[in-house]
């Protein structure tokens, strides 16, 4: 009689656990709602994330250009109507309509500018951003549309005293530099002994050099062009033969090689078949406002 109780002791346990068992597996077969909608989300951006920017930007009718804004001929934010100006938002333009789009300018900095790019918040950076080891790190870039290099702008009475770097790195000289770029790591890196100044704002930078706050900004050769251009009281300082070689180019995403070989294409087609000279000729023979 004992054993028989034991017995039925025994077996109702082993139902009880298996249906403990079984109501676990049934409440863990089915996600909640927020899980559900959880995985949907990410399995959405993970559809948006594939492909090329070759059939995404078409699709969107967008395309996203970084661009800083401060680096005129190539790149001009007007302060007052937020209007986009300069050679490379004219080839920004010829860009986003051969891919079926319009262009939408995203504000950067010279600093952020790749940062921004490898983010996803643009698909393109533009704007006279010369190729660097550093931003080939973290971007690939178009082929090259310009050669280029650091060379002295100075108010005109001074275009031969400040000839050569030992010229300029002197004591009692005053450079003046714009932040986060290729012209402050230039100046940086050959300015020892005179005294160096980092001005925040690109855009007024030369009226430093016109006021007789400073003496000397080593920059682009073809930014120093426009500038004396546009302001006769200053001289770009042999631009043929600047201190350094470099390129500007456009800077795309990491690993969309489709992209970048459209890009490459167009670059090549727009700088043999006079679309670059016209828009290049457009400022540096006239002084846009």
């Amino acid at each position: 009689m004992r054993r028989t109780v034991t017995l039925s002791a025994l077996a109702a346990v082993l139902a009880a656990t298996a249906a403990g068992s079984a109501l676990a597996v049934g409440t863990t077969s089915k996600p909640e709602p927020k899980a559900e909608s959880a995985q949907a989300s990410a399995a959405e951006r993970a559809r948006q994330q594939r492909g090329t920017l070759l059939d995404r930007v078409p699709e969107r009718g967008v395309l996203r250009v970084c661009t800083t804004g401060d680096y005129r001929p190539f790149s001009h934010r007007d302060p007052k109507s937020g209007a986009y100006t300069g050679i490379d938002i004219k080839m920004a333009g010829d860009l986003a309509k051969s891919l079926d789009a319009k262009p939408k300018y995203v504000p950067t900095t010279w600093s952020t500018l790749v940062d921004d790019l490898a983010a996803g918040r643009c698909d393109v950076g533009m704007g006279g951003v010369s190729v660097t080891l550093a931003r080939a790190r973290k971007a690939s870039f178009s082929e090259p549309y310009l050669t280029d290099g650091k060379t002295p702008i100075v108010r005109c009475k001074d275009k031969d005293t400040y000839r050569t770097l030992e010229e300029i790195d002197q004591p009692g000289v005053r450079v003046v530099v714009n932040p986060g770029g290729t012209n402050e790591q230039f100046a940086r890196a050959h300015v020892t002994q005179a005294t160096l100044t980092v001005h925040p704002d690109n855009t007024t930078i030369f009226d430093e050099i016109i006021a007789g706050r400073a003496d000397v900004m080593m920059t682009d050769a073809s930014e120093t062009r426009y500038q004396s251009a546009i302001h006769p009281e200053l001289c770009a300082v042999h631009p043929d033969e600047p201190f350094s070689f470099s390129e500007k180019a456009y800077v795309l995403p990491r690993g969309d090689a489709q992209f970048k070989e459209y890009v490459d294409q167009w670059v090549h087609l727009a700088t043999h078949d006079g679309t670059y000279k016209k828009y290049e000729g457009e400022w540096l023979t006239s002084s846009p406002s």
